[in-house]
């Protein structure tokens, strides 16, 4: 239909079922939205096979994307099955980051769905992986697809920071509130709301050990935790979140929302990265340092929309 709004999946190249897939038909039936399934298929064999037979190798891609070609399309049936509108395209690319970026220029999109690929703390430090880059360069809502235990979110945890010091991201809190209750209730799932700030670390990074103490023992921390609860209140009362789905917890906000997750049985936790604009690099970016750990899926908000 006019202005149905569409999610991308990208696939592995390797023609396995992933739980990916199974969250991306999901949401996108519970969406009513269309879904577009891109594999971007890249063999390092068959590239240095071509170094052999030129000729032999264009008949080895061209055979592989068409297996891959139909696979995608044995998966896509039994989702149109069921009413989901669904495309599919494999693309032979060496490096997928600045096609994919790509495609949602030209094809506009309201989220880029993927599974996310499991990496060493070494491996990640020599090579940035392709959903870091994806996490630090993607213009819309990126859903990270992890430990699915449902293939429909039944909880649902926002995580917000309204006492975030930047104006650059003023509205972002708002930006994340506004899709966690669109997704929870186009799921019916509960919805949680956390602020988790760690107060003692802050402090003692801007004053210094010897000030921070004093700052602690004077009623300017009490003020200061007002403030925070009072940024808090507003920001879920102006976004309808009820009183009792609303959590302010002290503590390191990476370890707050990972323990937080696992202990509530989280299926999603939609969050907001910052950055700048041209800058590749993450400012401060508490998603960054939760990707890997998290026990279940990640949903995650720009600062700005596709049209910025």
């Amino acid at each position: 239909m006019s202005g149905q709004p569409r999610f991308m999946l990208i696939i592995s190249p390797l023609m396995e079922h992933s739980p990916a897939l199974d969250r991306a038909a999901a949401l996108a039936k519970a969406s009513d939205a269309a879904l577009h399934i891109v594999a971007f298929d890249y063999l390092d064999g068959l590239a240095t096979a071509g170094m052999v037979n030129e000729q032999a190798l264009e008949q080895m891609r061209i055979g592989y994307v068409e297996r891959h070609r139909q696979w995608l399309e044995d998966q896509a049936r039994p989702l149109r099955n069921i009413g989901i509108a669904v495309t599919t395209e494999v693309v032979w690319v060496e490096r997928a980051l600045q096609e994919i970026l790509t495609h949602l220029r030209e094809q506009p999109m309201a989220v880029l769905i993927k599974a996310l690929v499991q990496e060493s703390f070494m491996s990640r430090l020599m090579f940035t992986p392709l959903d870091i880059h994806l996490l630090r360069e993607c213009p819309v809502p990126l859903h990270f697809v992890s430990h699915a235990k449902h293939a429909l979110p039944r909880k649902i945890l926002a995580a917000v920071d309204p006492f975030h010091r930047d104006g650059q991201y003023a509205d972002l809190n708002d930006r994340i509130l506004r899709e966690a209750v669109k997704l929870a209730s186009a799921c019916n799932a509960e919805l949680d709301v956390l602020y988790a700030h760690d107060l003692s670390s802050s402090s003692a990074n801007e004053l210094g050990i010897d000030k921070a103490m004093a700052f602690f023992s004077s009623g300017a921390a009490k003020s200061l935790l007002d403030a925070q609860a009072d940024a808090f209140r507003a920001l879920a009362e102006r976004n309808g979140i009820p009183e009792e789905r609303r959590h302010l917890v002290m503590g390191n906000p990476a370890k707050v929302l990972c323990n937080y997750a696992a202990s509530y049985d989280i299926d999603m936790v939609v969050m907001g990265r910052v950055g700048h604009r041209g800058i590749s690099q993450l400012i401060g970016s508490t998603v960054e340092r939760v990707l890997y750990k998290m026990p279940c899926s990640v949903w995650v908000v720009s600062p700005q929309p596709l049209s910025d």
